[in-house]
């Protein structure tokens, strides 16, 4: 069972025009995330449009938790930290699509146990009408004038991303490189990015080291374990112009290249994977990104992942090569965001 009652006591003292019906709101967003505010995509952006225009810039803060997978975005501070308005009805989009429904009768269970006024009965009336998607009271409106979007929990770690990339200038496309640990995120986060910014996803794992590289000097080389000349051929030449290229994609699993793969004309290009920002590639990117994971969560993944064979391999092979390229160049201090 999931516990949402700090998250709800935290509400209550941070909010001093939280009302029953507010309670009820709260639980209702802890379990069913934004999902009913999107059912016509069109008319929700529209939507956010206009609130997002009508809500002044103002230092507060950014978000708060609802649960330990919701958070409400505040509009008003995103467009203080001078973020694009669009990145956030993408995130909202996005966290629609990954939400996991929660328990909406147990998070009601647990806001009864605080001996909220006058919520028991607000509760009774509210399940007797069935549950139904919740507005704000009248007298909260007021107070705290709310104006925010609930998202995903895990998109909070995007935000220092997203953040960064609102100060890059310049003309399309921009760059972002993502470099890290395996098992950290590294291609979920390129994905999410990819829809948030609107850009196109290059994957270092086409550029696997083909078995004739593969000698005992170049494995021994600190970073040598990619092929980084290749990249720089047929990515690297052509990844800052504004048009389309393609590239050989390397197929581990058949140890061969298979079709290649077209980068399409896009905002942002996202380079992903480890070794992304070996200094064979110098300064190619606009923002650079190091993503890291805790050791036990690190190989809990990779067996969910790669299954038990793979993760020893992991253990004593691909993990030592990438934590000795990581030290020896320092990846992760020169990294401009560290997530």
């Amino acid at each position: 069972m999931k516990s949402i009652t700090p998250y709800i006591q935290e509400q209550i003292s941070s909010h001093p025009g939280m009302q029953p019906r507010d309670l009820l709101k709260l639980c209702y967003q802890a379990a069913y995330g934004g999902d009913h505010l999107l059912l016509d995509m069109a008319q929700a952006e529209a939507y956010f449009d206009r609130e997002y225009a009508s809500v002044p810039a103002r230092d507060e803060p950014l978000y708060e938790m609802i649960s330990p997978e919701i958070a409400r975005i505040n509009l008003r501070a995103w467009k203080q930290a001078g973020l694009l308005g669009k990145w956030l009805f993408r995130l909202f989009a996005l966290s629609a699509q990954m939400h996991t429904k929660g328990n909406l009768s147990d998070y009601l269970n647990q806001a009864e146990t605080l001996n909220f006024s006058g919520f028991r009965e607000a509760r009774r009336e509210y399940e007797l009408a069935g549950c139904p998607a919740v507005h704000h009271s009248a007298i909260y409106r007021n107070l705290e004038q709310p104006a925010y979007r609930v998202v995903n929990s895990q998109m909070l770690r995007l935000i220092p991303i997203l953040q960064r990339a609102s100060l890059v200038q310049g003309e399309n496309p921009h760059i972002l490189a993502i470099d890290g640990r395996a098992a950290s995120g590294k291609t979920t986060m390129a994905d999410r990015l990819a829809y948030i910014l609107a850009g196109a996803v290059i994957h270092m794992d086409h550029f696997f080291l083909p078995p004739e590289l593969r000698t005992q000097e170049r494995l021994a080389e600190s970073g040598g374990n990619v092929h980084y000349e290749r990249f720089k051929e047929e990515v690297l030449e052509s990844l800052g112009k504004n048009e389309p290229f393609s590239y050989r994609r390397f197929d581990c699993s058949q140890m061969a290249y298979g079709p290649s793969v077209t980068v399409p004309t896009k905002p942002w290009r996202i380079v992903e994977g480890s070794y992304s920002l070996h200094p064979a590639f110098g300064t190619y990117y606009d923002l650079s990104v190091f993503s890291s994971v805790l050791w036990e969560e690190q190989l809990k993944r990779i067996e969910v992942r790669n299954g038990l064979a793979m993760l020893q391999m992991f253990q004593e092979k691909w993990i030592p090569m990438e934590e000795a390229y990581f030290e020896a160049f320092d990846i992760a201090g020169k990294a401009m965001v560290c997530c």
